[in-house]
């Protein structure tokens, strides 16, 4: 899929288009980059539409991890609490 938005700059810039031979260099440059960045958006849109038809409940996140996270949260709690206590 990244690949579409340089094969449209390629195919304008190299004349693989009918009719893209009478257009001006300014215009072929100002058209070539508009259907680029519109078929970025083109492409962004469908990585989104896809990650938004994965079902949500399948994915677990691992509980070691978990453990970590709220250990290291704890951690930094207790910290800024004994620093704040230091202040005072």
């Amino acid at each position: 899929m990244w690949a579409v938005p340089i094969a449209i700059l390629y195919a304008f810039n190299n004349n693989l288009f009918p009719g893209s031979i009478d257009i001006s260099p300014y215009s072929l440059t100002l058209l070539s980059g508009l259907l680029a960045v519109v078929s970025v958006n083109v492409v962004i849109a469908i990585y989104v539409f896809m990650a938004m038809k994965e079902p949500s409940g399948r994915h677990n996140p691992d509980p070691r991890f978990l453990a970590k996270v709220e250990a290291k949260s704890n951690q930094m709690q207790e910290n800024s609490s004994a620093t704040y206590k230091k202040e005072e």
